[in-house]
């Protein structure tokens, strides 16, 4: 039998998503009611075509331990205190799109230029925010770049010159 906190680190490696998608207060109820209808979703005799996969068991065994653990108070209590501790070290976050560093615009000087240096340079991002690169996340090799408003990651395109 696994620990909690292993079932736990199992659950979290294949979903990204709730299982059950129940809300944090849901009552034991409303858990018993999720779980019965996810685990009925997933079955593999309810698949088209009828034929049982390992993605399907893999899911089912999910949703077990999933259930396990929001109908049982302690392993809930671990759960929530995991869940609110979780950081995404592991999984970079994955780009919205890839742009060119030539579509950004140089803060000072309007469009970038060729021979200019330093930055930053900014990019308009659709809730209103920008992405901003320096020269400095450049020689880093930074391509992942952050909007200063919203969650949205882009992968900025460009080479480094050697001079």
């Amino acid at each position: 039998m696994r620990s909690i906190r292993e079932t736990l680190h199992v659950i979290f490696a294949y979903s990204e998503i709730p299982l059950l998608s129940v809300p944090k207060d849901a009552s034991f109820a409303d858990v018993k009611a999720a779980y019965h209808r996810v685990l009925l979703q997933s079955h593999p005799d309810k698949q088209s075509g009828g034929t049982s996969s390992s993605t399907n068991l893999v899911d089912i065994a999910l949703i077990k331990e999933a259930y396990a653990v929001l109908s049982n108070d302690e392993r809930r209590a671990v759960y929530d205190s995991l869940l609110s501790q979780r950081t995404y070290t592991t999984t970079p976050p994955r780009p919205a799109q890839v742009i060119s560093l030539e579509e950004f615009e140089d803060e000072a000087m309007g469009n970038i230029e060729e021979d200019r240096e330093g930055g930053p340079w900014r990019y308009p991002c659709r809730c209103g925010g920008s992405y901003s690169i320096t020269t400095e996340l450049m020689d880093k090799g930074e391509h992942l770049i952050a909007c200063n408003s919203c969650s949205e990651v882009v992968w900025v395109g460009y080479e480094i010159m050697e001079s």
